[in-house]
């Protein structure tokens, strides 16, 4: 669903979504010159999205048969792409692209000789028009397979402005402070936050943030390329931090049972919806892009954010996620495939979904005019002005038998951590025994 996804409102600098941005100029990529060149063709896109989230892709897919004529046919893979686009091409009906939620499942892709190196046009334009970053995240041994077209930042607790005001509590700087925050606001008669369970991926977006803050960006980077095992002292203390907002009944809408059986845009709604459950829920920017569009929110108003507040002593952490797109070598279509990809990569493409909203572009060439609202329009701003301190999201980093498959591996042992976090040291053990087993593989 919406997993890897991405700092918001003016003056909080805190919230800055650091993705380098250097990079010199260059103009769009035509995706065939609005002469109709491909006509009678049809490009057949994968990807996680469903909801909002595929609604507004498809504008943009829309958009390039308007410019092209190509038609498009989207197919929704759920949070399991890699087994699911793995099942197509050995099936011989492989789309001609993909949008890849991981870093991971990038490089197993490529790996796995599936991908197809992205055309001049397109490097051109992304060295020209993107950070340096996400051409590293898009390359793999040299060679770049890969186009992020939305960016996410992951370091944002979104909250009911009402819920608060009722409360009397202001956003928190700190994790003792959310905690406490969350005891007021369920105090007044809301349950604290909406916990989506029932996705595993939100639970790693959770450890991400206090394991970035508390343990540091060095060790993060240890962790993310399994240099440091997952039974370090450091996983069992942030997932002993983790456990002190999973284990207390008051903060959690409906406890740890109904938090397993919410998934993300069920959280959401909890949040944002005609019935409000809770103050607050924990997840990227692209939150903002459900409660507008499914329940009517004016973001900055009736739906607001605050960062991640910093644990114990460390600083304010700031996780990133993204979606590449690649062109599968065996697609019947790649050469159509290819030139969505350049389109993919001007400001012109990034313009329609910015328009729509729910979305953050790498692409410095984008103008901030074309997003809907204050708060992403600064969101966006940071995003392609800032350095390179940002840490992209550490299971989509991971292989996906560890840390992208549902049922297994890291998604599971969370949701298992968050039925019981009685025992942060045995869980840590298992996830080192499962990042062994996926990194050994």
């Amino acid at each position: 669903m919406m997993r890897r996804r991405t700092t918001l409102l003016t003056g909080c600098t805190a919230l800055v979504l650091a993705l380098g941005a250097t990079a010199c100029g260059g103009g769009p990529v035509s995706a065939g010159g609005g002469d109709k060149a491909l006509d009678g063709q049809t490009v057949t896109v994968a990807g996680v999205w469903s909801g909002s989230e595929q609604k507004n892709f498809q504008k943009v897919l829309d958009a390039f048969t308007e410019k092209t004529g190509a038609k498009t046919q989207f197919v929704s893979t759920g949070d399991n792409v890699s087994t699911v686009v793995g099942s197509k091409i050995e099936g011989g009906n492989a789309p001609d692209v993909v949008m890849v939620p991981q870093v991971g499942v990038l490089q197993q892709f490529a790996k796995k000789g599936w991908l197809k190196p992205l055309s001049p046009a397109a490097q051109q334009t992304i060295t020209a028009d993107y950070a340096p970053v996400w051409k590293k995240y898009g390359s793999v041994d040299g060679t770049l397979y890969g186009l992020y077209f939305k960016a996410a930042h992951k370091s944002t607790v979104w909250y009911s402005p009402d819920a608060f005001t009722q409360a009397g509590v202001k956003p928190p700087k700190t994790y003792d402070e959310l905690l406490k925050a969350g005891h007021t606001v369920s105090d007044s008669g809301l349950a604290a936050f909406a916990v989506a369970g029932q996705d595993g991926w939100t639970l790693t977006d959770w450890f991400e943030n206090i394991y970035l803050s508390q343990a540091g960006p060095e060790k993060y980077d240890a962790l993310a390329t399994h240099e440091l095992k997952w039974s370090d002292p450091s996983v069992v203390e942030a997932l002993t931090t983790l456990g002190k907002l999973f284990k207390d009944k008051q903060l959690i809408a409906g406890g740890q049972k109904e938090a397993l059986n919410t998934d993300f845009p069920g959280s959401v709604e909890k949040v944002f919806g005609p019935k409000a459950e809770a103050g607050m829920v924990y997840e990227g920017d692209f939150v903002a892009g459900v409660a507008h569009d499914q329940f009517g929110k004016a973001i900055g108003k009736d739906a607001n954010f605050f960062p991640f507040p910093a644990v114990g002593g460390g600083m304010a952490p700031v996780v990133s996620g993204g979606d590449a797109a690649v062109v599968l070598k065996d697609a019947k279509n790649a050469k159509a495939g290819m030139k969505l990809l350049e389109y993919l990569a001007t400001p012109e493409a990034a313009a329609v979904w910015a328009k729509a909203g729910g979305f953050l572009s790498p692409n410095k060439k984008l103008d901030l005019a074309q997003y809907g609202d204050d708060v992403t329009r600064a969101t966006a701003k940071s995003l392609v002005g800032a350095g390179d301190s940002v840490r992209f999201d550490m299971s989509d980093q991971a292989p996906a038998a560890f840390g992208g498959t549902k049922g297994t591996g890291e998604w599971k042992l969370l949701q298992d951590f968050l039925r019981d976090p009685s025992d942060p040291k045995a869980t840590a053990a298992r996830l080192e025994a499962a990042a062994a087993k996926a990194y050994q593989d």
